[in-house]
């Protein structure tokens, strides 16, 4: 009596089975529905200090439901709470930086900050046309990336690499993920420079820290590198051990609890470099939602 056994199924997803019709029947069903994004991103704005939450969060709701209807349907497009929680994370941590600015204005930059990075180029047009219709006359405040952009272009030269625009911007993007996000995926083909942006953005705030500059995550990095694909699950979460009944710790969760009990103020990076599918990519979920913990 004194606790309660909910189950939340998503048969259809990779990975999934379906509950067994006898366990299914001593439960019953619970009717779920899609929660008021507007009123939720309202509170959190005022939250954050927004005088005028009440209209951010219902144009903050109406871009994610035009983007959801007019762009691509791709696989990493995602306009759910994540999402939202992500802009308005973002669009707090611009106000506090900014606290006299515009307030529209920062929702702006939040929500180009946030979805310019996973759009495709055929979507982008579209992405800005709907800001444009839904912030008329807005301009997007601007800001100064001087020491990270002199930090790139000196990571670049020490590594012998050509620092074209798209190179800085996809190390821009990076960066503002990672001020948003504790947890982020880096996609693209083989050969498109994935490693490279991650590599010269983890020298850059190591070389901007240790050199006496100030900024947002402007930290000494290090990186915990790893191929998920190339061991077993076992071996890289741990699993009991059938014959004496212990635990025994894999490679990843060795490599988390290391970190974490680290005395050192340095940034660490877990970063899994290889093909992402939903056998491994599912236990993730505690760590990357708000729960941040390895269950």
């Amino acid at each position: 009596p004194g606790f309660g056994v909910f189950i939340t199924m998503n048969p259809g997803y990779a990975g999934r089975s379906a509950l067994p019709d006898s366990l299914e029947a001593l439960f019953r069903p619970v009717a779920m529905m899609v929660p008021d994004y507007a009123l939720i991103g309202e509170i959190m704005f005022i939250a954050y200090g927004f005088s005028l939450a009440k209209e951010c969060g219902a144009k903050m709701v109406t871009t994610f439901r035009l983007c959801s209807e007019q762009c691509s349907t791709q696989p990493h497009y995602d306009y759910g709470m994540r999402a939202v929680k992500t802009v308005i994370t973002a669009a707090g941590n611009l106000k506090s930086a900014s606290p006299d600015e515009q307030e529209q204005a920062l929702l702006l930059r939040a929500l180009q900050d946030v979805n310019v990075p996973k759009f495709l180029a055929h979507d982008l047009p579209l992405f800005d046309g709907i800001l444009s219709d839904l912030f008329p006359g807005i301009e997007r405040p601007p800001f100064d990336y001087g020491p990270l952009l002199n930090g790139i272009k000196l990571s670049c030269q020490r590594n012998n690499l050509q620092c074209l625009p798209i190179f800085m911007r996809k190390n821009i993007e990076l960066y503002e993920m990672i001020c948003v996000r504790h947890g982020l995926m880096v996609v693209g083909p083989t050969g498109g420079g994935k490693s490279s942006c991650i590599r010269t953005l983890k020298e850059t705030l190591t070389f901007l820290t240790e050199n006496g500059f100030e900024g947002e995550r402007y930290e000494k990095v290090e990186v915990y590198h790893l191929n998920p694909k190339s061991i077993k699950m076992t071996q890289l979460y741990g699993a009991f051990d059938e014959n004496t009944r212990e635990w025994q710790d894999g490679i990843m969760s060795t490599m988390y609890r290391h970190a974490s009990s680290s005395q050192s103020s340095d940034r660490k990076w877990m970063m899994f470099n290889g093909p992402v599918d939903a056998i491994w990519i599912e236990n993730m979920n505690t760590v990357l939602d708000d729960n941040k913990k390895l269950c």
